[in-house]
């Protein structure tokens, strides 16, 4: 599925955004600072960024900035209530493939959100994941551990596969529930927990590590 990073610090536009975007078929996670943005976008498991200018941490541009120049090419449209052609300018040059302004209709969006897509530079989708003697089929859904196979369940799939595509990086509860659940759950459900000690116990004890306060790594 097709993930899109919604960076709206307004309710009522964000939730506008989402609804749309998932009647058409799209993932998505919203966010609305800019500091949570770039911790999301940096991940890789976003396809296109719909970029806020007015953030309350930070401004748009600087969010834009630091994701180029940490090397981050998702494709971002940048919608805002700022008109001026010196906005616009600054935005493509900053690196934006498209701006948009305030108030908007819905099938324009969409319509660019399409195009930057198909724009966009993909790259060829593995179908075997691996890390050390562990490995995921997105086939047939199957894990390997050494020369056993275990069968998953699709949470457990999900879960495992994030993992496997961040292997040593510390992944949070709010990030796990963003891309296994989309926010189905609330924040402060163990659910996460509950799933982590079923992978562990399907692959070995040792393979995911907790980090106190932090969340958790696929070990190295």
């Amino acid at each position: 599925m097709t993930r899109i990073l919604i960076v709206e610090d307004e309710d009522r536009i964000a939730s506008f955004v989402e609804k749309g975007l998932r009647a058409n078929g799209f993932g998505t996670t919203v966010v609305r600072d800019g500091a949570s943005a770039l911790s999301y976008v940096v991940t890789g498991d976003f396809d296109l960024m719909v970029l806020d200018l007015g953030l309350p941490d930070r401004d748009g541009f600087s969010v834009l900035r630091d994701m180029r120049s940490s090397g981050v090419q998702v494709p971002v449209i940048i919608l805002t209530a700022r008109d001026s052609v010196h906005d616009t300018v600054a935005g493509l040059e900053g690196g934006a493939d498209d701006y948009m302004t305030k108030p908007f209709r819905f099938e324009e969006l969409l319509a660019r959100v399409r195009l930057r897509l198909r724009s966009a530079e993909r790259a060829p989708e593995l179908t075997v994941l691996r890390h050390g003697s562990l490995s995921l089929d997105l086939r047939t859904r199957r894990a390997r551990v050494d020369d056993r196979t275990v069968d998953l369940t699709a949470r457990e799939f999900a879960l495992l596969e994030l993992f496997l595509r961040h292997p040593g990086q510390v992944l949070s509860r709010e990030q796990i529930l963003s891309h296994v659940w989309g926010y189905d759950f609330d924040p402060g459900s163990n659910i996460v927990d509950v799933y982590v000690r079923a992978l562990r116990r399907k692959l070995g004890a040792d393979r995911i590590e907790t980090l106190r306060n932090m969340g958790y790594r696929l070990k190295d």
